[in-house]
């Protein structure tokens, strides 16, 4: 994963650019949590993170899907699906707007530290792809079906910790994991 800066409307922003060209999901199992609010967006994350897995030699019947109601319930959902011990990584999918109250605040404050928190008492990992914007344009440009849908990262993400724990995992018993790219 790197990273490259590039100027943007007068200013140096870090730009994501997430290849894993040898990355590969095979023999993995991935729960993928959505919310439904503003769900044109989220089925449009939850397709970005379904096609990432697939391309990346995930069969279909190696994920599931969840869903909930809003970015709120996603850290319990996360952390649940994680507590089953039946998945590698689980990717959190949601879409919060700004909007004239601090109802944001509260939402993309709590979604964010909610997951974490899954992910450091589990000990699964639990992908952050909560959509946090200022404006419906923003959003979405997030999650178009460009690469520059954060569900599609999420999930090459979910790949790349998930692979890097099996191998700190097999190296640690003397194997190398056929994973390594």
């Amino acid at each position: 994963m790197g990273a490259r800066f590039g100027p943007q409307n007068g200013r140096q922003d870090l730009l994501s650019q997430i290849t894993f060209d040898k990355t590969s999901a095979a023999g993995f199992r991935f729960a993928i949590v959505v919310s439904r609010w503003n769900e044109e967006l989220t089925t449009s994350l939850k397709n970005g993170a379904k096609r990432a897995l697939l391309e990346s030699g995930t069969p279909e019947d190696s994920f599931e899907v969840f869903f909930v109601p809003g970015a709120f319930e996603l850290p319990l959902a996360a952390k649940k699906a994680a507590e089953t011990a039946r998945f590698d990584a689980v990717i959190a999918l949601g879409v919060v707007i700004r909007g004239d109250t601090p109802h944001f605040d509260f939402v993309a404050g709590q979604a964010s530290a909610g997951i974490m928190q899954a992910s450091l008492s589990t000990g699964v990992p639990i992908m952050f792809g909560v959509v946090t914007t200022n404006s419906l344009e923003q959003a979405v440009a997030r999650c178009g079906n460009n690469n520059g849908n954060k569900g599609f990262e999420a999930a090459l993400s979910a790949i790349e910790v998930a692979t890097l724990f099996r191998n700190m995992r097999d190296e640690g018993q003397g194997r190398v994991s056929p994973h390594v790219a």
